[in-house]
């Protein structure tokens, strides 16, 4: 029977190759199944075996620590170097799309909430 390793949905493409590397390094046999352009099917990264699928599982898990570790480093020094900017950097440098973004945010929490108001 099939296992599911890993959902392909919202993943980057740099991610994914490092897995298919990290998976062809140490010879797991895995398949690849792509996520539908309309979002119906998620893709991911497979294995038929139950042997293959828990040495696989436990290399992603280690892989997916790694990664995690990577990218709070990154995203610190960005911070760091003042390339990451929070809500109120985007107001001040980006005020026009900032207000716009906000005010879209309204109109569709009103919208939504639109049917339970009874005025009158």
């Amino acid at each position: 029977m099939p296992h599911h390793l890993m959902n392909l949905r919202h993943v980057p493409d740099d991610e994914a190759e490092e897995i298919r590397a990290l998976f062809d390094d140490h010879d797991v046999r895995f398949y690849e199944t792509p996520p539908s352009r309309w979002g119906v099917s998620m893709g991911g990264f497979w294995v038929h075996d139950d042997d293959e699928a828990q040495r696989a599982k436990e290399l992603l898990q280690e892989y997916q620590r790694q990664r995690l570790e990577s990218q709070r480093e990154a995203y610190e020094a960005r911070r760091l170097n003042g390339e990451s900017m929070g809500a109120w950097q985007m107001f001040r440098y980006k005020p026009v799309r900032t207000f716009a973004a906000c005010l879209a945010i309204v109109v569709m929490i009103g919208l939504s909430l639109l049917p339970f108001i009874h005025i009158g």
